[in-house]
């Protein structure tokens, strides 16, 4: 006769806790203590436990997923390649195994995925959604909020709607940037801002450019990136042509100031000696250039954390009203400014 699959039962007693402990713990309730999740997955390990998605769905009428949506990223090539999609990702993934939920990854770069992801979430086979838009007036935080689905944005929408958001203070970012450059004496300070279109690329841009005022510097020579390392290096060729005696530059993100620090090194120029780079968001190419690159924080992964929060929050309690949770900026100081 063949053994017979290991219950919550099982479960609880080689966990030490209640039948109800185990319980939530698989149901994904969120205020179960870290520590006694963590003992309940390894019992469920030891014992081989598999839960019954099926019936734990018709009791909680929810699916144990949720969609991680990124709308307008213009495919899965600049997804998979862009440090802070992936950062994204991981902070949620991280947060959600906690909590035993799983994220579905969804792109949406036309009209046509952005109907398919509302329909999808529509149809309950998903919870709720985590979005990831690149352009202010995305029409999906919109279609999702039609369609009654749950969703949480990462940043601000372009326009107001009542729709839980994380972001962070990106004004105050660029103004640290600002700060330390003059601070150290730069007087031919220009930047490369991120796409203008982006709200983000905006305040970055704005709170750089108010902050060098506040120092007596009326004019920035600016050239327009796009957030890639191509945009940033033809940003920098742009600046050295328009101000050959520029001697410090704030790039809009670190694939930029990468690439800035590439084409002095190509001009004969030193980084910082002649000129000094700021960056932003502290992602893998600020620790990869060299040399490393000072930037402004982005707590990425914190923030996709927070958003999965909020997400797993009104799932357990529907109808709050929306939140939105803004994240202060730091300045990393390296050898690059």
């Amino acid at each position: 006769m063949s053994k017979s699959a290991p219950t919550l039962e099982d479960v609880a007693r080689v966990a030490g806790v209640s039948r109800a402990t185990v319980s939530r713990v698989v149901n994904g309730t969120r205020n179960v203590d870290p520590q006694l999740q963590e003992t309940v997955r390894n019992a469920i390990e030891q014992t081989g436990y598999t839960p019954n998605r099926v019936a734990r769905s018709l009791v909680t009428r929810r699916t144990g997923t949720v969609a991680l949506v990124i709308s307008g990223a213009g495919g899965g090539s600049d997804v998979f390649t862009d440090p802070f999609f992936g950062r994204v990702t991981a902070g949620v993934v991280d947060f959600l195994r906690l909590h035993g939920v799983h994220p579905v990854l969804m792109l949406a770069d036309s009209g046509h995925s952005r109907t398919e992801v509302v329909e999808f979430l529509r149809q309950g086979s998903a919870d709720g959604a985590l979005l990831v838009s690149t352009h202010p007036f995305d029409p999906l935080p919109a279609q999702l909020l039609a369609a009654e689905v749950p969703a949480v944005l990462y940043a601000r929408p372009g326009r107001p709607m009542p729709v839980s958001y994380v972001d962070m203070d990106h004004r105050a970012g660029g103004t640290l940037a600002a700060d330390h450059l003059v601070a150290a004496g730069r007087y031919n300070i220009a930047t490369i801002s991120g796409p203008l279109d982006v709200l983000a690329s905006q305040d970055r841009h704005a709170g750089f450019r108010d902050a060098m005022a506040r120092h007596g510097f009326p004019y920035v020579p600016t050239a327009e990136g796009g957030f890639t390392a191509e945009s940033g290096a033809e940003a920098m060729r742009r600046l050295l042509t328009e101000t050959p005696d520029l001697d410090a530059v704030f790039a809009a993100n670190d694939l930029m100031a990468q690439a800035a620090v590439d084409v002095l090194h190509e001009h004969g120029l030193r980084v910082p000696d002649d000129v000094a780079v700021v960056g932003f968001d502290d992602s893998a190419p600020a620790r990869a250039c060299r040399p490393q690159l000072t930037t402004v924080r982005q707590p990425v992964e914190r923030m996709a954390a927070q958003m999965a929060d909020l997400l797993l929050a009104d799932l357990e309690k529907p109808g709050q009203r929306p939140r939105s949770v803004i994240f202060e900026p730091e300045l990393v100081v390296r050898a690059s400014a």
